[in-house]
């Protein structure tokens, strides 16, 4: 099993229909690391994979039923249409009819300077909600709901103001607030940190869970990683980071030392730790005395030939010689597991056991879902990126971004063949994808938007030159080449990993997760990771949804 084969082939042989992350459960599939476009001319490319069941996934996604959608566009188009003979009469028929001087006018009756102030923003505020009735009768969504009806009050306030007594003034009621739309402008999203359930990692010492992470590239494995966490949690066991003989280089793009910090104690050690540690206990080379695989089909662990051989030229021999598998489960179905089966069925007195591969797992969703995950510790997150790379992602923003922009995961390479094989798909055409973003910066009010993608120029050019809001383009970000006169990447220099392709998908999440908003794409694992660390930093938006969440494209190419 090649974790570099092509795209294609990863996509067909591993979408499984079920998995489908446009719903609120947000199931995962597998997805390459992509790397955004450093060059004009050029693009760091990625694979694709699916999603497991057991992704990290906040994104809110609020849904109402359709006869419910219809009676509120039959009352607000009422209103709309109602408000309009409301001002033609005001302000046309009975002006012209009585021929007012209003400067004359407005000397003499205050309420009428209120009046005319009070119409000129209700006037932009029909405007507003012509723009949320539209939405909401091409796209059903949710959020053009909310829009809408939090318009509607606003009009009917700033309508009444002129006419209340007393200390009633129009600042409270007619406000700039409301002239912006930043009343119902892009909010961070309250976690509700207080009601986290959480397991105790209290392992011991001598035992051991080696985690066997092989479908799929970086992402899934980091999300492999986080689920043997958990596994190892539950079962009170030392986990062992893989080696990079025989998995990523893990250190280059996450601290691991930092989750002991986060647990104060020693909860994970990398390969070469427990290689050393098994030495002096058993004077002999390193063995895994159980090798236990979650999925039993369509393949055992997803370990073959090659990757036994590796472990053998590790040093590491397994017991046994078998791979075993506690019950029958399926990879394409797999299964709602808790984590009383997990210990009832993993649990073992043998020093080192292995897992293999659980990515796919469904093991108590909700509860590892939370902000910060399943574990207790004192950290926001267990898995995040590097010092080094976090440090360099901050100096990117501060150079090129500054505090609010919005972040776009734009994932296009291999893609296509991919979402097409879903229901719906989502793959959408470029001039679509320009509609959907650009609703999203009119409501989120950020000047920039920063780009991550395997897209080729003449997508993300076209792109650049067809997001345009109130008349002017926004400006698409993407990671310029090395230049010495710039210092924002000099910390990956002097470390010598300026070139590791895992090191600048890594950059490119870190950069997405702090964002103020967050355009990802749908059945990526790229995308379900940088949700992870907005929802656990604390950086997740109102706003943040997939790309053209709802939609289907204009436009789907047949099959082959």
């Amino acid at each position: 099993m090649d974790r570099y084969s092509s795209d294609d082939d990863e996509d067909h042989q591993n979408l499984i229909p079920q998995n489908d992350i446009r719903d609120n459960n947000n199931l995962r599939r597998r997805d390459d690391d992509l790397q955004p476009v450093t060059t004009a001319m050029a693009t760091n490319g990625g694979g694709s994979s699916p999603r497991s069941t057991f992704q990290i996934e906040e994104t809110v996604s609020r849904s109402r039923n359709h006869s419910l959608s219809k009676r509120y566009i039959f009352a607000a188009v009422s209103l709309t249409l109602l408000l309009g003979v409301f001002f033609f009469l005001f302000t046309d028929t009975t002006r012209s009819f009585f021929s007012v001087d209003l400067s004359s006018f407005n000397k003499l009756d205050p309420l009428s300077v209120k009046a005319k102030e009070s119409e000129l923003r209700a006037l932009y505020l029909l405007k507003q909600q012509q723009s949320a009735l539209v939405s909401l009768l091409n796209h059903n969504s949710s959020n053009a709901i909310e829009s809408a009806i939090s318009l509607s009050r606003e009009i009917e306030e700033v309508l009444l103001s002129p006419h209340r007594t007393g200390n009633s003034s129009l600042s409270g009621l007619g406000s700039d607030t409301s002239i912006t739309g930043s009343s119902y402008r892009c909010k961070k999203v309250d976690q509700n940190l207080s009601e986290r359930k959480t397991v105790e990692w209290k392992p011991r010492e001598d035992k051991f869970l080696f985690a066997i992470c092989l479908s799929g590239q970086m992402s899934n494995h980091l999300i492999c990683l986080e689920k043997h966490m958990f596994f190892a949690a539950l079962l009170d066991r030392v986990l062992v980071i893989p080696s990079p003989k025989f998995d990523y280089q893990y250190d280059r793009v996450i601290d691991i030392d930092r989750i002991n910090t986060c647990l104060g104690r020693t909860v994970v050690v990398s390969f070469d730790q427990f290689k050393e540690m098994d030495k002096k206990k058993e004077k002999s080379a390193p063995r895994i005395d159980r090798f236990i695989c979650y999925f039993s089909s369509p393949q055992p662990c997803y370990v073959d030939e090659e990757h036994v051989n590796k472990l053998k030229g590790l040093g590491v021999s397994v017991g046994g010689g078998k791979l075993e598998a506690p019950w029958s489960e399926d990879i394409k179905k797999p299964s709602k597991r808790s984590s009383g089966e997990v210990v009832e069925k993993f649990k073992s007195e043998d020093g080192v056991i292995a897992i293999g591969d659980v990515f796919y797992a469904d093991l108590e969703k909700d509860w590892v879902m939370q902000p910060g995950g399943p574990i207790k510790h004192k950290c926001k997150t267990l898995i995040e990126p590097s010092r080094l790379i976090l440090l360099t992602a901050q100096r990117f923003i501060q150079t090129f971004l500054g505090k609010n922009f919005i972040a776009l995961h734009l994932r296009r390479h291999g893609f296509l063949k991919f979402c097409n094989a879903k229901s719906p798909s989502c793959f959408y055409p470029i001039p679509q994808a320009a509609d959907c973003i650009s609703r999203i910066v009119g409501r989120a009010n950020a000047p920039v938007i920063y780009l991550s993608t395997d897209a080729a120029e003449s997508e993300t050019g076209l792109l650049q030159s067809l997001v345009v809001v109130d008349g002017k383009v926004v400006p698409l970000v993407k990671r310029p080449p090395r230049n010495s006169a710039e210092k924002w990447d000099s910390l990956l220099y002097r470390h010598g990993i300026e070139d590791d392709s895992q090191v600048d998908a890594m950059l490119d999440k870190t950069i997405c997760a702090m964002s103020s908003v967050f355009i990802g794409a749908s059945g990526s694992t790229f995308t379900e990771d940088i949700l992870r660390l907005r929802k656990d930093w604390g950086t997740s938006s109102t706003c943040d949804e997939y790309l053209c969440r709802g939609e289907e494209p204009n436009f789907i190419a047949e099959d082959e």
